[in-house]
């Protein structure tokens, strides 16, 4: 069986959670024994990229705007690719790369699947853009696709506006892969990032307004005569909201208190989550957070909001869930005055993680759903 595995970006800078859970699907399923390969666009595709996707065949479309991540590709080209494949899995869903896929598919009958990891509702930026692309394509793509893949199964009910029962729609969740995030050395990462021995409060993700930054930071400064001695961390790279929380930081005398350290990758990202003594996850509208996974295999508690896709967190006592609001994360914030009790809703996280969220569960159910596919095409 041959998979071919769509994504605008692969970064782990500006692709996100799509970008990490495109390269570790393609890793399992060639662990697995399937030929899989990956299209996607050059987008930081530096070599230190090239260097971690070592042994993975990459199919790279030069960008031409990287804003829209539009492609310069040549069509005789695409459709080899896509002839030479079985079945095609695409990531995303506002992307230009998945249109053009998607009318080769069509035109070749190839069978393909979707996943847009939390991307179908419309929100955020270029609202109007959306719209129009969803009337001109975006809701055929969705519609005619072989099967739809949701991450979790509050996501399923936005298939609906795409003419999808979400009675068909199939959950797999988002994964992990425990040995990326084995490294631990919180003595040099407090010295790195001047931390000292202070305990710390940990933002993973974008600087944007989707993933709530701003809503922490404010919790955070509205607590900080409860707690003088935490420090908080955003760790990830400035999506557009860096200069304003840093303004806040100043006027507000926190800047002892608050750190902005920049985007974390390798042992570097494995350290923060080991050193921290809470994540917290703030987004007002989330999928399925691949953080809160991260930080669960590392035995680090998590607070979030309820619209990041993994309530299970409260209900197996691996942490809290509260509101994207400043007050509702002020008040979550509070489960610091418990130290003893965080390193228990810790380790309840990472069983949990380790029991449902690692990759090599999570692949089994990508050859299941591509095997039955292709069993129906045949027959």
């Amino acid at each position: 069986m041959k998979v071919l595995n769509v994504n605008m970006s692969i970064d782990p800078i500006s692709g996100g959670g799509t970008a990490q859970r495109t390269i570790q699907m393609t890793r399992y399923l060639c662990k697995a024994g399937i030929d899989a390969s990956i299209l996607t666009s050059d987008v930081g595709m530096n070599d230190e990229l090239k260097k971690e996707l070592y042994g993975i065949e990459l199919k790279v479309l030069p960008c031409l705007i990287s804003r829209f991540y539009i492609p310069r590709f040549n069509i005789k080209k695409l459709k080899k690719i896509i002839e030479d494949v079985d079945i095609v899995h695409m990531m995303n869903h506002w992307t230009v790369i998945n249109s053009i896929i998607y009318i080769l598919c069509k035109k070749m009958g190839k069978p393909y699947v979707v996943c847009p990891a939390g991307a179908l509702p419309i929100f955020g930026r270029s609202k109007i853009l959306k719209y129009i692309y969803n009337r001109m394509i975006g809701i055929t793509i969705i519609k005619n696709a072989s099967r739809h893949i949701a991450i979790t199964a509050e996501e399923k009910v936005s298939f609906k506006d795409y003419g999808v029962d979400p009675k068909i729609v199939e959950v797999i969740p988002n994964g992990i892969n425990s040995k990326e995030l084995e490294d631990e050395n919180d003595i040099k990462f407090r010295k790195i990032y001047s931390l000292n021995n202070n305990p710390f409060i940990l933002f993973m993700g974008r600087l944007n307004l989707i993933k709530g930054p701003d809503l922490l930071l404010k919790a955070f400064a509205a607590n900080r005569s409860k707690f003088p001695n935490f420090k908080l961390v955003f760790g990830g790279p400035d999506g557009g909201m860096l200069s304003n929380l840093k303004d806040f930081v100043c006027e507000n005398k926190l800047k002892d208190s608050v750190h902005f350290i920049g985007y974390l990758g390798g042992k570097y990202k494995s350290w923060a989550y080991h050193s921290a003594d809470l994540l917290v996850v703030p987004s007002r509208q989330e999928a399925m957070s691949i953080v809160a996974i991260e930080a669960g295999i590392t035995g680090t508690p998590v607070l979030m909001t309820d619209v990041c896709g993994f309530d299970q967190v409260k209900e197996i006592g691996g942490g809290f869930i509260v509101k994207p609001t400043i007050e509702s994360i002020k008040i979550g914030l509070e489960v610091l005055n418990d130290s003893e009790n965080l390193k228990v809703m810790g380790e309840r996280l990472k069983k949990f993680v380790i029991d449902n969220y690692t990759w090599d569960l999570v692949i089994k159910k990508y050859i299941k759903i591509f095997k039955d596919i292709l069993e129906q095409k045949n027959l």
